[in-house]
């Protein structure tokens, strides 16, 4: 084993290892282990790397990185030996990849790697992996076997809720992110597990609203999604304080139609089996597998605003549903920027608009202003930006009304 250092003190714990053919084919993973860790580190080639994990000095290891490209390829079997092992002695695995095929991840994946990130390295990527399997270390056993665990624990069958705009910019990301927020922290003493799945493949916003990174392994999951298990499903998984899990979009434009109905329903299922709400944010076209989602929701949440575009995009809307006989009676019509109380001559205008098209719209969202778009620009939720905001009071205030239905359905069953 060589260390990242010559001059490094025989005192210093080596708290971490890269693995690899060369780690000089990895300068810039080299130089952010040298930023997270300092010297305490060292270089595993991988025949080294069987060995080392016998050895009494692997106990003082934190993690290691298994940087990997295409020409690693003919070496899964070991790559799997040596994740396999360093689970077994309860090491963690960051899986560092660059130019590797989606079949070869995947089988590392499923051998138990706890993180990926793609290379070349995003900045500061790294450091945050390694903060979320230090995270991951110090939950207790209870944790990690319960609501916010990483790994997932026994089935169930989660609520899934919708969200889809009627027009752009009719607020339906700002309710998905919010509604899915408010939901994670509706209970502070048994709270909810949430995940909030992004499917706009082409425009999705959830990771700008969060501040998160869009990363490769969402895209290697929608490209096969036969083979996507556990494993597979939490490495897309991004966390957002630990409280709400997100599926954003993937890096890169793609295609609606990439993906087929089939698609879909194996990644819902993967999602309410694990989470107790599952909040989509649909993108505003029409496309083959909005089917699928509005069959499977309870609730398929659709904004509107007080002018004809949105108007005219309901009446298509009813249209297309009742021809195709789908279950128009989920749609919950949630008015953007509704008139204020003392608004006597906007609430007329909304009554009317009810009426000419036959709808009833259930949720009002007042107009939150400027502290909405600067939320957003910040990627945080109206409730740690903004929380007297009345935008954010009345989604908190559909959240428990969601979550109390939602227990007295289950204490019913």
């Amino acid at each position: 084993m060589t260390s990242s250092s010559t001059h490094m003190p025989e005192s210093s714990p080596i708290r971490a290892c890269t693995i690899s053919r060369d780690v000089q084919n990895f300068d810039l993973l080299i130089e952010d282990m040298e930023t997270a860790l300092g010297e305490n580190w060292g270089d595993l080639g991988f025949s080294e790397a069987l060995a080392f994990f016998n050895q009494p000095e692997a106990k003082a290891l934190e993690f290691v990185a298994i940087a990997i490209d295409e020409a690693d390829e003919d070496d899964l079997v070991m790559l799997g030996e040596i994740i396999a092992l360093a689970n077994a002695k309860g090491i963690k695995v960051i899986l560092i990849a660059e130019d590797v095929s989606p079949a070869a991840l995947h089988q590392l994946l499923r051998k138990g790697a706890d993180e990926f990130v793609p290379y070349p390295l995003p900045e500061g990527e790294l450091e945050a992996a390694i903060d979320r399997l230090k995270r991951m270390a110090e939950r207790p056993a209870a944790a990690v076997a319960g609501r916010h665990a990483p790994g997932f624990e026994a089935p169930a069958d989660g609520v899934l809720l919708a969200v889809q705009g009627l027009a752009g910019g009719t607020g339906a990301t700002t309710l998905a992110v919010n509604l899915a927020w408010e939901l994670a922290t509706v209970d502070k003493k048994d709270p909810p597990r949430v995940c909030i799945l992004d499917f706009g493949l082409q425009s999705g916003t959830v990771a700008t609203y969060l501040d998160l990174p869009r990363r490769e392994t969402v895209f290697e999951m929608w490209s096969d999604t036969e083979a996507v298990d556990d494993d597979v499903f939490r490495q897309a998984l991004t966390q957002f304080e630990e409280k709400l899990s997100v599926l954003t979009a993937p890096p890169d434009i793609l295609p609606l139609d990439m993906l087929t109905p089939d698609d879909v329903q194996r990644i819902l299922d993967q999602a309410r089996r694990r989470f107790d709400y599952v909040v989509v944010d649909m993108p505003s076209t029409l496309v083959q597998w909005t089917e699928t989602v509005l069959t499977n929701a309870q609730i398929y949440f659709t904004t509107l605003e007080l002018d004809m575009r949105s108007a005219q995009n309901a009446i298509r809307l009813k249209r297309a549903l009742r021809a195709e006989e789908l279950p128009i009676e989920r749609l919950r019509f949630c008015l953007n920027r509704a008139p204020k109380f003392t608004d006597l001559q906007g609430k007329s205008r909304v009554k009317r608009l009810c009426e000419s098209l036959e709808i009833s719209i259930e949720v009002l969202l007042p107009d939150g202003g400027r502290p909405v778009t600067q939320a957003g620009d910040h990627g945080q939720p109206l409730a740690l930006s903004a929380g007297k905001n009345p935008l954010r009071k009345e989604i908190a205030k559909l959240a428990g009304s969601l979550h109390q239905l939602s227990k007295r359905e289950a204490e019913a069953a």
